[in-house]
């Protein structure tokens, strides 16, 4: 692990250099976090006010110790349109609702039988492969942003690979992320991220490939589209939907928090515990589904911004939590924000997942895993095939485990019943 150039318990000691380093994880988050909504038809103000106030309730509970930034999450994007188009939209809040409340649970669960037996589900070995996954499972859409995905299966992918001037706008992000990361000295050195996407944006607004239609007409302020409890039915149709998505997105918290401890050099599942964790996140999406907003989950992007930046103060986080909770009431700069190109962010995030795939190696040569060892070779190479093979098992209609949870359950599967090595 590099030594940190802000703690997790350290505040910036420049207002300025503070504001800069949290508005950056905005704009790392600010694209995932819209396109939930987007997707499903719920509501991008209230999305964005549930993901701030959601990582506010997050520090609050684990009482400042983890630097985590919560947003939209993609995993239930599926049931909520499920759930919507079969019982209507108040079924798809009960839902989300009712995963808040099974996250609650399993915390109390873990808080009386203790997290030990997580050091021996969950060793390198394991661990390893898990987080790259997390990291190359994502790989697809940076490059599909960065428009280098021809023929892509996604329409808006497959078209930004049709215009050469995509990938260019894409390498200037990179390169100004990469040039700033290692050239850089005193304030950009930490800064990296945000100075791509400016240097990426601009660079986009010259060549004319910012468009600013979304913008016109538009009221500069404006109330979040609340969908508070008690104004529409409640409908338990949709609760078996979204509850085994629950043990999937609690695979991915686990996987997140392992992450983020690879980068800052704790343990986050042990202080302030994984009941803490899973309670900050539960409470989270189920304020949030209180208030018509989708799920709330860890965020990859803001990980990675703090592995890039080596800053992990979650006095930054936090105000980038109280950033977004502003954003979601001022209309006039949700829509700017959302005026950055794709290719802009594509450019950035190849680093930043590919930061995060990076550190799930790490986390196998410090945790000294033996890959001349037969078991530890099945072990890594089923979870990679299974992770990033396309593999999905079934659930139900809107349900399934595929990806990083499929693989983590493989992985940990693996690791119980195979014999250790007689040398």
């Amino acid at each position: 692990m590099q030594t940190l150039k802000l703690g997790i318990q350290e505040k910036p000691r420049n207002a300025g250099t503070w504001f800069i380093l949290s508005l950056q994880h905005v704009f790392a988050m600010f694209g995932a976090t819209v396109l939930v909504p987007i997707l499903t038809g719920l509501s991008i103000s209230v999305a964005l006010f549930a993901s701030g106030l959601g990582t506010l309730i997050y520090i609050a509970i684990t009482r400042g110790k983890v630097p985590v930034y919560l947003g939209s999450s993609f995993a239930y994007i599926a049931a909520i349109i499920v759930a919507t188009n079969t019982y209507g939209v108040g079924s798809a809040f009960v839902g989300l609702m009712a995963v808040g409340v099974i996250y609650i649970v399993v915390s109390l669960i873990i808080k009386a039988v203790g997290t030990q037996w997580l050091h021996h589900a969950l060793p390198p070995v394991v661990i390893g492969p898990l987080i790259a996954i997390i990291g190359i499972g994502l790989a697809g859409v940076a490059t599909g942003q960065a428009g280098l995905v021809n023929g892509s299966a996604d329409a808006t992918y497959a078209a930004l690979a049709t215009d050469w001037m995509n990938p260019l706008i894409a390498f200037v992000s990179f390169a100004t992320v990469v040039g700033l990361a290692i050239f850089a000295k005193g304030f950009f050195k930490i800064v990296p991220i945000l100075g791509g996407i400016v240097v990426g944006y601009v660079f986009a607004l010259v060549v004319g490939y910012v468009d600013f239609s979304g913008l016109s007409g538009a009221a500069v302020f404006g109330l979040p589209d609340f969908q508070i409890i008690g104004t529409y039915t409640l409908n338990f149709g949709a609760v078996l939907i979204f509850a085994p998505l629950a043990l999937v997105t609690i695979a991915e918290h686990i996987g997140d928090h392992k992450v983020l401890g690879a980068i800052t050099g704790e343990d986050f599942l042990t202080d302030p515990g994984l009941d803490k964790t899973l309670l900050g996140d539960g409470i989270a999406t189920f304020v949030s589904g209180m208030f018509g907003g989708p799920a709330n989950t860890t965020y990859g992007e803001n990980t990675g911004v703090i592995g890039m930046t080596r800053v992990a103060s979650v006095w930054v986080v936090g105000t980038a939590a109280i950033m977004a909770i502003v954003m979601s009431f001022v209309n006039a700069f949700t829509g700017l924000i959302a005026t950055i190109p794709l290719p802009v962010m594509g450019g950035v995030l190849i680093l930043l997942f590919g930061l995060i795939a990076g550190n799930g190696l790490k986390v196998m040569i410090e945790g000294n895993v033996d890959l001349k060892e037969m078991r530890n070779i099945v072990i890594v190479s089923t979870m990679l095939v299974i992770g990033l093979g396309g593999a999905n098992f079934v659930i139900n209609d809107a349900t399934s485990l595929s990806g990083m949870a499929l693989a983590a359950m493989v992985g940990i599967t693996l690791n119980l019943i195979l014999p250790q090595s007689s040398e």
